[in-house]
């Protein structure tokens, strides 16, 4: 394992925490409440792996919808509330337990916001594993995936080259931010929003491999502690 990656970096919503259906059906909702009504899944579909700047640029550009005085500060709260829930994914900590035992470091690189990659990572037992390298697009002015920056950022405080890491993703954004950044990406889907044409979407966009599980992960990797 060491001879093939010097550190692995981690997307977290779908990779570690199962947050992106809490999320979907707080926009969704809200959305309605504000005369837009959207079908889950196609809502589902464009917002795994994109920041909010980028959602409210489609529901303008292609709804027809601009955002209400009011909008986002209500989004927030609804947001934090429903993320004091988030659960890990199955086998997540094990993986990270792991990979700790193993010797191999690693990181958290998510296009959440700062504040909710730490509530995450908190609600879902996950945040003493992860410790302080857990990253997101503040620390790189901003320039959130699919640029990537926050991959090579996060590689970079590891002190491992982005072209030695291997980088764990769910969504073709995140998948693309990687793979710009030298990465070797592997896709994972084990989150509860995963979508039927998820592995092929992965793999057109890049993904050198894609696994079900974190026991598929471990497998791979040949970890065999923390499981």
């Amino acid at each position: 394992m060491r001879a093939a990656f010097g550190a692995v970096l981690f997307d977290l919503d779908g990779v570690l925490v199962d947050s992106e259906t809490l999320a979907n059906a707080v926009w969704v909702e809200l959305l309605a409440e504000h005369g837009l009504r959207l079908d889950r899944a196609e809502f589902m579909a464009r917002a795994v792996g994109s920041t909010h700047a980028a959602l409210f640029d489609w529901l303008r550009g292609e709804r027809g919808w601009e955002r209400p005085e009011g909008f986002l500060p209500e989004l927030d709260a609804r947001l934090a509330r429903a993320f004091h829930a988030t659960p890990a994914i199955e086998g997540a900590a094990g993986t990270l337990r792991a990979l700790s035992a193993a010797g191999l470091p690693f990181a958290v690189a998510s296009n959440s916001l700062r504040s909710r990659l730490h509530l995450k990572l908190e609600a879902a037992g996950l945040a003493e594993l992860v410790g302080e390298h857990a990253y997101d697009p503040a620390h790189v002015g901003g320039r959130g995936k699919p640029l990537p920056d926050l991959y090579a950022h996060a590689a970079a405080r590891l002190g491992v080259s982005p072209d030695r890491c291997l980088v764990i993703e769910d969504s073709v954004t995140g998948l693309r931010a990687g793979v710009a950044a030298g990465a070797t990406v592997w896709g994972l889907l084990a989150g509860g929003h995963v979508h039927p044409d998820g592995a092929a979407a992965l793999r057109e966009a890049g993904a050198a491999r894609v696994l079900r599980d974190h026991a598929e992960l471990r497998a791979a990797l040949g970890l065999t502690v923390g499981v």
